[in-house]
C-alpha cells in the first residue's frame, strides 16, 4: 500500500518497551517551525507515553537542520542520555542545496551515533513541498516525530541490553 492511504506511525503490531528511567535529548531545528513544532510534539508525546518523565527529557533548540549534527554532539559531549533525537525539515527548493543539507545532515547524525556509541535517531523530514511535511508532521501519514521517539526508547533499551 501507497503512503498516500495509510497513515505510517502506527505501532499496534509492535512492542516499544517501557522507557521509565531512560534520559532523552530531543534536539530540533527551529527552521521550518511550524512543522518542527509538530514533530517535537510528537516525539514528547511518544516518549511519555511509553513512561519517560518529563524531567528526564532535555530539548535543545538549533538553528536549522544543519546545527542538528552539533546539537547532537554537544549534548553527548555534556551530559548523559541514553538516545538522542534529532528532529528538522528540509524542503525541497529551486536548488541543489536540498540535497547538500540532506546528505550533510544524515552524514552527520550518523558519525555523532558512532563517535559516542549511542543512538541518535535521525527524524528528519526531507520533503518536496511544505504539504508533504505537514502531512507527516501530526497530518494523515502520522508523525514522524512519534516514531523517531518509539526508535529512540526501542534503541536504548537495546543499546542497554547488549
Amino acid at each position: 500500500m501507497s503512503s498516500s492511504m495509510k497513515n505510517l506511525s502506527d505501532f499496534s503490531h509492535i512492542e516499544v518497551g517501557n522507557a521509565k528511567g531512560l534520559k532523552f535529548a530531543v534536539v530540533v531545528s527551529q527552521w521550518n517551525a511550524q512543522v518542527t513544532g509538530s514533530l517535537l510534539d510528537g516525539a514528547l508525546q511518544g516518549l511519555q507515553q511509553h513512561g519517560t518523565v518529563e524531567n528526564d527529557i532535555d530539548i535543545i533548540h538549533v538553528p536549522g537542520s544543519y546545527e542538528l549534527i552539533s546539537g547532537a554532539d554537544i549534548a553527548l559531549r555534556n551530559k548523559s542520555f541514553d538516545a538522542i533525537i534529532c528532529l528538522g525539515c528540509v524542503i525541497q527548493g529551486e536548488t541543489r542545496h536540498f540535497d547538500f543539507i540532506c546528505d550533510a545532515v544524515g552524514n552527520g547524525i550518523a558519525n555523532v551515533a558512532i563517535k559516542h556509541n549511542k543512538p541518535v535517531i535521525f527524524g528528519v523530514l526531507t520533503t518536496d513541498n511544505i504539504e508533504q511535511a505537514l502531512d507527516r508532521a501530526g497530518g494523515k501519514h502520522g508523525n514522524k516525530g512519534e516514531e523517531a521517539a518509539v526508535t529512540a526508547i526501542q534503541m536504548a533499551l537495546i543499546s542497554k541490553q547488549y
